[in-house]
């Protein structure tokens, strides 16, 4: 027999180990190791794990829609399988404009108390989102238990456990409020939350994952121009049609971020040096999420908020991690190095607290000042990020990289000024769930 390929024995290790682990020697072990220091691999891993709960439900929902459930069903089963599979197609509808009535409340108080109001909201989205933007680059890019020189200590590698951890206390959260508050009858089917909360759950991975190849003012700037891709997965998922300084702005902001980028140069610090890889990952992350965003907005054709958005997304992104994890064993050993490092449980809590707490305020900043107002916030907050990260970790930015980056910013307070002198009698769009 001919000798087998050199891919083949590549590969073959690590599919053996994959399917049974208990069969496979020392030396076999070594070999995943190795393939779980290639982003690629774990990527199409947890894509595994994820396949694992997405197909038995695929297969379930289209049963119970092909055998019309809905008309002869019955039992005690019968009023969860309603919610998931069929919602309650009555109410689909708008949304009562909560956010503009509330807004108009808020505009007869005194201009005192509006201004506290403001200076809260914008207090809060800056603390929550620079302190969640320190942490991740902290998280991602330093060792942690290093006591002497020679002992650089262990890096945390599992981005997955991140996003499961920020997911399950932001349902903690929104699920709280719906509880508290009162929120509009549901009418959504609940599996359709499933599209849009693996798109983030990806995208989330994505953002973690990106940190290890490139820098954090990189990171900041490529979301910035997420802008793009959005009106283009406008344009396809919901046939949406722009304006003309929208396609201007977005131009700019294609050319502030292509002078940063070019600009980069590698220096001492690793995670200064922007790699191939940091840049596929970004434009999954970009792609990922530009979905989500368009795929959230066309299921407020139900009749509900965005709080229970947020808890429906955050239900199936908890389903599918912890899933993903406990079968990869990673969610085991992501509690070890917990154990081991108070330091890093502890961020790794502040982190989940800090999304969690952001998102809240970001629904409150739209009810009360709408999204002229949040948007100008968060694009404060995105320039003061990539200060913070340059004075903290050592980030050099060049003059040609920096004149990028005040273009990106000088389209998007454009953007917010185009959009604010447009007379339109469209109703505010419903803030999305999903920020981080």
């Amino acid at each position: 027999m001919g000798k087998m390929p050199s891919f083949s024995r590549r590969v073959w290790p690590a599919l053996v180990l994959l399917l049974f682990p208990s069969t496979v020697s020392a030396d076999e072990s070594s070999v995943l190791d190795g393939w779980h220091d290639v982003w690629l691999f774990r990527f199409l891993v947890n894509m595994l794990g994820y396949s694992t709960i997405i197909i038995p439900g695929y297969l379930l929902i289209s049963y119970f829609k092909r055998t019309n459930y809905i008309e002869r069903g019955s039992g005690i089963c019968y009023p969860v399988i309603k919610a998931c599979v069929f919602g309650n197609e009555a109410n689909i509808g708008l949304l009562d404009d909560v956010s503009v009535s509330s807004r108009n409340e808020g505009d007869s108080g005194s201009s005192v108390r509006q201004a506290v109001k403001l200076i809260f909201c914008a207090a809060g989205l800056q603390v929550s989102y620079l302190t969640w933007g320190v942490l991740q680059e902290r998280v991602m890019t330093r060792s942690y238990g290093a006591t002497t020189p020679k002992y650089e200590g262990e890096r945390f590698k599992d981005s997955q456990f991140l996003v499961f951890m920020n997911r399950i206390l932001a349902l903690t959260v929104s699920g709280l409020w719906c509880i508290l508050f009162k929120q509009p009858r549901h009418g959504a089917p609940m599996y359709k939350y499933s599209f849009a909360s693996l798109s983030n759950i990806l995208s989330s991975w994505c953002q973690y994952e990106a940190l290890k190849f490139i820098s954090f003012p990189t990171q900041v700037l490529a979301k910035a121009s997420k802008v793009i891709p959005v009106m283009l997965m406008g344009k396809i998922v919901s046939r949406k049609s722009y304006e003309y300084w929208e396609y201007f702005t977005a131009v700019l902001i294609s050319v502030g971020v292509s002078m940063f980028l070019l600009s980069s140069t590698t220096s001492r610090h690793p995670s200064t040096v922007t790699t191939f890889s940091g840049i596929i990952i970004l434009v999954g992350y970009i792609v990922f999420d530009s979905f989500t965003s368009n795929w959230q907005d066309n299921l407020f054709k139900y009749k509900m908020s965005a709080v229970q958005m947020m808890f429906g997304v955050n239900l199936f992104s908890c389903l599918f991690t912890v899933g993903s994890l406990l079968e990869q064993g990673a969610f085991f050993d992501s509690l070890a190095f917990m154990t081991r490092h108070s330091e890093f449980a502890f961020h790794a809590v502040l982190l989940s607290v800090c999304s969690a707490c952001g998102q809240l305020f970001i629904f409150y900043t739209i009810n009360q000042f709408g999204a002229a107002v949040f948007t100008i916030i968060m694009t404060l907050r995105q320039a003061i990020a990539i200060l913070l990260s340059c004075f903290l970790y050592g980030h050099a930015v060049t003059l040609m990289g920096g004149f990028g980056v005040g273009i990106v910013f000088l389209a998007l307070f454009l953007r917010v000024y185009a959009r604010s002198r447009m007379k339109s009698g469209r109703r505010p769009a419903q803030p999305l769930a999903q920020k981080v």
